[in-house]
């Protein structure tokens, strides 16, 4: 895919208000979805806990719940992993008892000759697994903030920083609607889609920064969205060829990967989709209009002081 800037006429900034309209349209019902819905916590951030039952043949989710249910256990729920279906994953909201657990582990060493794997989870440890992901998010945004702002300019980091919480909120709200598990693969994703997003974002910047110094005079918005538009244009193909290339890869695991990289992959594609479209139409929009204010607010500066001076 490939756009000639000389003769591809794309006004992007014209239509700023509509992206950013649409991008508020989203966080809104994101945020109305997280405070009503919330979000299907898995037990890395809550409290329970999975045992792994290895068969030396393909087992099923029925045949596993038979199993638990003749010791008087029902997981909350069942996914088969393994090559040909030989292990049956059961996850229990609440952690198991010493007792339940041996027991548990006893009746599926007779049944299958393997003694299940069982890790657990406490209310504790999950609190501090979330404040620590949430902690960890937040030391990313103050770096990429403080990076973009001493490579380029603090409007720069303003813009970029508000784009990565537009994506954030925005993988958020959908797994808000389709109530997928939200484990420490998912802040994995985010924090790779943060990445990715930044690095475009950055390349974006780049671009109107090198136009910014070629142009002769930009001393009006109207300067400033001429700029904006071309470098855009010149990124345009770039950008999107990268993102259908890494989204065709994610799809790939999304749909043949195993049961445990699922909500990874699944978090991958909407970020990386959401997060080029923050660069190219939330990110270099922001800059432009934040740009032209300082410029106007400077011209008006300029003006009071020759008036003061005569």
């Amino acid at each position: 895919m490939n756009f000639n800037h000389e003769t591809t006429k794309l006004d992007f900034v014209r239509h700023r208000k509509k992206f950013f309209t649409f991008s508020a349209v989203l966080i809104s019902v994101g945020i109305i979805l997280l405070s009503t819905l919330g979000l299907n916590l898995g037990i890395d951030f809550s409290s329970g806990t999975t045992m792994d039952v290895l068969a030396d043949e393909t087992v099923t989710e029925e045949e596993i719940a038979d199993q638990f249910a003749a010791i008087g256990l029902e997981p909350d729920d069942i996914t088969l992993a393994g090559d040909e279906n030989d292990v049956g994953r059961a996850v229990f909201i609440g952690v198991l008892s010493q007792e339940e657990t041996l027991e548990a582990q006893r009746h599926f060493e007779e049944v299958y000759g393997n003694v299940p794997t069982v890790s657990s989870v406490t209310p504790i440890v999950g609190q501090e697994l979330a404040m620590n992901a949430l902690i960890s998010v937040l030391i990313a945004a103050v770096g990429i903030i403080i990076y973009v702002t001493i490579r380029f300019q603090l409007l720069y980091g303003l813009a970029a920083i508000i784009a990565l919480f537009h994506d954030a909120l925005f993988i958020l709200a959908i797994f808000s609607i389709i109530q997928w598990e939200v484990n420490i693969p998912f802040i994995a994703a985010v924090l790779t889609i943060i990445g990715y997003s930044i690095n475009d974002t950055i390349v974006t910047f780049d671009r109107i920064r090198e136009n910014m110094k070629l142009e002769e005079r930009v001393k009006t918005f109207e300067d400033v969205a001429r700029v904006v538009n071309k470098s855009l244009i010149q990124t345009l193909a770039r950008s999107i060829n990268t993102v259908l290339t890494v989204v065709f890869a994610a799809g790939a695991l999304l749909i043949f990967g195993g049961e445990a990289i699922r909500t990874f992959s699944l978090a991958l594609v909407i970020g990386l989709v959401a997060g080029t479209y923050s660069s190219l139409f939330i990110a270099a929009q922001l800059w432009a209009v934040m740009k032209g204010r300082q410029l106007k607010k400077a011209k008006f500066n300029s003006k009071d002081v020759q008036e003061s001076e005569a």
